[in-house]
C-alpha cells in the first residue's frame, strides 16, 4: 500500500497571534521541530509539508520532505488539503497531520499506519475514548471529495459522510491536544 502523507503547516495561528509553529517548546525545539519529528517517512511513500511559511519550509527541507507553497491560505483548510492531494495522487492512501499537537509521539503514527494497512479501505484516525482526533487517514477512494471541500472545512465533513468507514486507534487524551493559545504553550 503506497501511503503519502500531508502535514498542514499554513494557518495563520489568530488565537494565538501570529505563526505559532516558530513558538519554542523548550530547548531549542518549536512546535513544527516537533511536528516534523513525528512523521515515520520510512512507512510513507512520500511527505508534503503545506505551508505559507519560509520558516516551516526551510526545516521541512532540512527533513527530506517537499515544502508545498499555500499561495491562498486565507481559502482555509481545504485550501491545503487540495495542494497536499494533487501533489500525492498516485496514492493509495494520505495521512493528514495537523502541525499544533506537541505531543503526539512518532511511534503512535508508526502504530497508525500499520493499523490503516490492516484496514486499508477504511479512514483511520486517532481517538480517545470513542473521540476522533488527528492524524486522519484516507484511503483513495475519499480523495474526490476531499478535493471538493471548500472555505476552512477539512477532512471532519468527509468524515462525518462516511462514519461508518471509521476507524479509531485509542491513545492517551494527552497526545491528541493541539495548540491554539499562548496560554495553552504555557500550561505544556
Amino acid at each position: 500500500m503506497k501511503i503519502g502523507c500531508v502535514l498542514m503547516a499554513a494557518g495563520f495561528g489568530r488565537r494565538f497571534g501570529g505563526n505559532k509553529l516558530t513558538a519554542e517548546l523548550g530547548y531549542g525545539e518549536t512546535l513544527i521541530d516537533r511536528a516534523l519529528s513525528t512523521i515515520p517517512a520510512d512507512k510513507l511513500d512520500r511527505v508534503v509539508v503545506v505551508t505559507q511559511y519560509p520558516q516551516v519550509a526551510a526545516p521541512a527541507e532540512k527533513y527530506g520532505f517537499t515544502s508545498l507553497h499555500n499561495p491562498h491560505p486565507e481559502r482555509g483548510q481545504s485550501e491545503s488539503i487540495r495542494i497536499g492531494l494533487a501533489a500525492l495522487e498516485d496514492c493509495d492512501a494520505v495521512l493528514f497531520l495537523v502541525a499544533d499537537q506537541p505531543k503526539l509521539q512518532k511511534e503512535t503514527v508508526s502504530r497508525l499506519l500499520d493499523f490503516a494497512a490492516a484496514h486499508p479501505d477504511r479512514i483511520v484516525g486517532l481517538g480517545h475514548n470513542g473521540r476522533r482526533g488527528n492524524p486522519c487517514l484516507f484511503p483513495a477512494r475519499f480523495f474526490p471529495e476531499l478535493m471538493a471541500l471548500t472555505g476552512d472545512c477539512g477532512g471532519r465533513s468527509v468524515i462525518l459522510a462516511h462514519e461508518d468507514d471509521l476507524l479509531l486507534l485509542e491513545v492517551p487524551s494527552s497526545q491528541l491536544i493541539d495548540i491554539d493559545t499562548p496560554e495553552q504553550l504555557e500550561k505544556l
